[in-house]
């Protein structure tokens, strides 16, 4: 049976490599101050840029959970035609989406007699659900049929490492992540927490490390430790608007593992707003989350 692939916006992928595989987007919302904005693509380097520059300025950001209806008209079209949907969420751990996902599933097979559709709970975010549908589109291209790319998915998911370095903890401090404390103490520092997803797809902190050299060290490390080859070379940098940041963190990378395939991109609004400008992350398949 012939499917489509569904992401949802809180995915960050390659452009390039978007426009050659055949997926499609679920829409997300986000604000930014007074506006509220929709994303239903990857966004342009340019207009990150300007939502970065205004959360440094102060702007206030915020963002908006699917709905179950939203998933329903966002699927309805693909199913009228007779196709499968294949849909790879926002990590359980993070947000609600999933659970309206599977009720938006439900209500469509109850309208569509032999409707399929698979829902992925991907327990990542970011560049780890661009690796996850770059590889489920090349499973679709071998000929996987939809419940067997499902399988293969949730069988590999919890290979995706996610490691992160914050730069500015007032952001974690908004989410509740931190105490006032801890932002204040830790901002005069200079400390950059690293984060990753952990085997739940929740967001953990896993060390503290003073300045950016220090916390970049620690996540080459992770990557040398833990990066399995046999899943190919494709490494995501997402930096919230750090680029010569991202591009030194890259070059770090090439040191270890000179074969590695390294895609910077701009971290999307919808994670970016909790994380806030400055953020970097590291994301391949390697050994399994703990």
């Amino acid at each position: 049976m012939d499917y489509e692939i569904y992401v949802d916006m809180s995915l960050d992928i390659d452009t390039d490599v978007a426009e050659k595989i055949n997926i499609r987007y679920v829409p997300m919302e986000y604000g930014l101050g007074d506006e509220t904005l929709k994303a239903t693509g990857p966004e342009s380097d340019e207009k990150m840029h300007y939502f970065y520059e205004s959360m440094r300025r102060g702007l206030p950001t915020r963002t908006s959970q699917i709905t179950p209806y939203q998933y329903e008209e966002t699927f309805a079209p693909s199913i009228k035609e007779g196709k499968g949907v294949l849909y790879i969420s926002l990590s359980s751990g993070l947000s609600k989406t999933y659970e309206a996902a599977l009720l938006a599933a439900q209500s469509l097979k109850d309208q569509y007699e032999g409707a399929q559709i698979e829902i992925i709970d991907s327990f990542a975010a970011t560049g780890g659900m661009g690796l996850l549908a770059e590889y489920a589109s090349a499973n679709r291209a071998a000929g996987m049929t939809l419940e067997e790319n499902a399988a293969w998915l949730r069988e590999n998911i919890h290979h995706v490492n996610h490691w992160f370095m914050v730069e500015d903890l007032v952001y974690l401090k908004r989410g509740g992540r931190v105490s006032a404390t801890t932002a204040f103490v830790g901002t005069a520092l200079n400390i950059k927490p690293i984060l990753n997803i952990n085997l739940k797809g929740e967001l953990g902190s896993v060390a503290n490390k003073r300045g950016s050299r220090q916390a970049m060290r620690y996540l080459v490390d992770c990557y040398q430790k833990r990066f399995d080859p046999k899943y190919g070379q494709t490494t995501y940098i997402c930096c919230a608007d750090c680029k010569d940041t991202a591009a030194e963190l890259k070059d770090m990378v090439l040191k270890v593992n000179p074969q590695a395939d390294v895609r910077i991109t701009m971290l999307c609004p919808v994670i970016g707003a909790h994380a806030g400008p400055g953020m970097l992350s590291l994301i391949f398949f390697g050994q399994e989350m703990e």
